[in-house]
């Protein structure tokens, strides 16, 4: 009967604008997400890019290009300033904070006297960890992918080794380029065992190249037997299993278990657990004209790839990684609520961005006709044009003197009434915005320091944000301590030096405060404290420590304020500064991982 379906999924707060569903197939417009036609796309991932490209449009002030494509010719004139890209850009700072630090539980205690091996062990990970984020350049990683996963709702890491580095590589992936293979009744937080990374390589007429389809394969699966490399007659490359005259040959270090008739190992960090599963990978190459209509990205026809070739001659075809876990972080910008991506920070204020632009493109056309009013005359005397013997049109400048008849009158449009009602609209409109995002105006910079009138109002208007930011670390803290591991495993699996065998360390990423501090009232505060012996020295550095003073090791802090009380007892004041009981999860005697406030391969 022609009815309209109520469309209800992780995309459709969406739904209200036309480009994202037609009338016919609820898919989305071709000029919106061209790829998503592709016969290769998944159908449940085609409202998910153009979710992703509308969002991108948004961001870089593209929204009204981008709906005049669609249809709607009188939105090439919209004016959009950058307003969803500063709520990104705002939302994107108090979550990361100032600094980001890689911490080991234990390791604080490894400078005791009677420091435990555990300790010391983990302090040697905290470290190891920290050296490998300065060299992989961790925080401008984290800047790229955290930023797509504010406006997108996802982000996506890569994990590989590089034997040339001799160290892992961190690489980050568009999260239009992520396909997981998920399985209909499982739990949106469980790791999928099988992940595409796919995305369309442009023709190139130069070098004669067609349009092709590039995939790369993470699956988990039982271990297999040794294999190799075979060339075949049309040039393209393989894998067949080695067989030797005792009969198929193993990798080393791999066991044939009889009675399961599997193949298992033992890896580095399992404490000597064998292990049946390993993951494959493998990195091919198709033409998009040899896909058929129907072949969806899972089941792509082998026999007509083009399997790449790594720097040491490994062919990628089910290349054997030798981990147990598929090195590929997916990263989601909201909790899990029954799906498996994220929600951008945008889903909830698109409307309210839609309509801010529409009160700026309103306000520039008032403003056209308040710097340029519309005037009207009666009996002037116009100018007559000697060619067409038509009067020529009249034009005000400065200077212009009119000649007016008797009872000659001139009128003046004034619209200065109707633009400061658009600007106030403006304002209306955008604190409604940060009000539903939970983004202060406080927090937009909007706001004049000097009207706020105590330290407490400040802490008060920014609770929302407390609570936003909150969320959101809560959904990234399992996925970094997840990356963390990894980074150990990896290592572990390539046998890089001083990374031994073993457990790996629960390591995880401390994000540092989102809010603006008082230096000066929690310096006075943390006098007034220790002098009054209302809490401890230590307790003092660590206030100091957390509203930003360099202080880099808090407990050498300790020793040198006591050693200067106390001149040439430097000996007796380090044991009493390590009987104090620095705080916890004070820094030992090493650096930071910290971000700046602008942000810029694997095997």
């Amino acid at each position: 009967m022609g009815l309209h379906t109520f469309l209800t999924d992780a995309w459709s707060w969406l739904n209200y604008k036309p480009s994202m569903a037609s009338a016919t197939d609820r898919r989305p417009h071709r000029a919106l997400s061209p790829e998503a036609y592709a016969s290769w796309v998944p159908d449940d991932a085609v409202r998910r890019l153009a979710a992703y490209r509308l969002l991108a449009a948004y961001d870089s002030n593209q929204a009204g290009e981008l709906a005049a494509l669609t249809g709607n010719e009188s939105a090439s004139e919209r004016r959009e300033f950058g307003d969803p890209a500063t709520f990104v850009d705002t939302a994107l700072a108090h979550l990361l904070g100032q600094s980001q630090q890689i911490i080991v539980p234990g390791a604080e205690h490894a400078g005791d006297e009677s420091a435990p091996p555990e300790a010391v062990a983990a302090a040697d990970a905290q470290q190891r960890l920290r050296d490998w984020a300065e060299v992989e350049l961790l925080p401008l990683r984290m800047q790229a992918t955290e930023r797509k996963a504010v406006l997108l709702g996802d982000g996506v890491y890569l994990l590989a080794w590089d034997p040339t580095k001799g160290r892992v590589r961190l690489k980050t992936y568009d999260p239009g380029f992520y396909f997981p293979v998920l399985d209909d009744d499982a739990d949106p937080g469980d790791y999928p065992s099988r992940v595409h990374l796919a995305w369309e390589i442009p023709e190139d007429p130069q070098r004669g190249l067609k349009t092709r389809l590039r995939r790369i394969t993470f699956e988990l699966g039982p271990i297999e037997t040794a294999s190799r490399v075979v060339q075949e007659k049309n040039g393209r490359t393989r894998r067949e299993a080695v067989e030797t005259s005792e009969g198929i040959m193993l990798n080393p270090g791999d066991t044939y278990r009889l009675e399961t008739n599997s193949i298992e190992r033992v890896y580095p960090w399992s404490d000597g657990q064998t292990s049946a599963l390993t993951c494959y990978l493998t990195d091919a190459e198709w033409n998009v004209d040899d896909l058929r209509r129907g072949q969806s990205l899972d089941d792509l026809p082998l026999d007509k790839a083009r399997f790449r070739t790594r720097g040491d001659g490994q062919v990628l075809h089910r290349l054997d990684l030798r981990l147990d876990f598929i090195p590929v972080v997916h990263l989601s910008n909201s909790v899990a609520d029954g799906e498996h991506f994220g929600q951008s920070s945008l889903a909830k204020v698109m409307q309210a961005l839609d309509e801010l632009a529409e009160t700026d493109t309103d306000s520039a056309r008032a403003s056209a006709t308040t710097g340029a009013p519309i005037i009207g005359l009666a009996g002037a005397r116009a100018e007559v044009d000697r060619v067409t013997g038509r009067p020529k049109p009249l034009s005000v400048e400065p200077g212009t003197v009119f000649q007016l008849a008797d009872g000659g009158r001139m009128d003046v449009l004034d619209t200065s009434g109707q633009l400061a009602e658009l600007r106030a609209r403006v304002e209306e409109i955008r604190d409604r915005a940060a009000v539903n995002s939970r983004l202060p105006a406080v927090a937009l910079g909007t706001v004049d320091p000097s009207r706020v009138p105590s330290g407490y109002a400040l802490q008060l208007s920014l609770g929302p944000l407390t609570s936003l930011i909150g969320s959101m670390r809560l959904a990234r803290a399992h996925k970094y301590s997840l990356l963390l591991k990894m980074v150990q495993r990896i290592h572990q699996a390539g046998h890089s030096d001083g990374w031994p065998a073993g457990a790996c360390f629960p390591a995880r990423l401390v994000f540092g405060p989102h809010t603006p501090t008082d230096r000066t009232a929690v310096l006075d505060e943390a006098v007034k404290g220790v002098s009054g012996g209302v809490f401890s020295l230590e307790t003092g550095i660590r206030m100091l420590q957390d509203a930003g003073y360099p202080i880099e090791d808090a407990r050498e802090e300790v020793r040198r304020i006591l050693a200067r009380r106390e001149p040439g007892t430097g000996q007796g004041s380090s044991k009493e500064a390590d009987s104090a009981g620095v705080p916890a999860d004070t820094d030992s005697g090493s650096t930071k991982v910290r971000t700046t406030s602008q942000a810029p391969s694997t095997s």
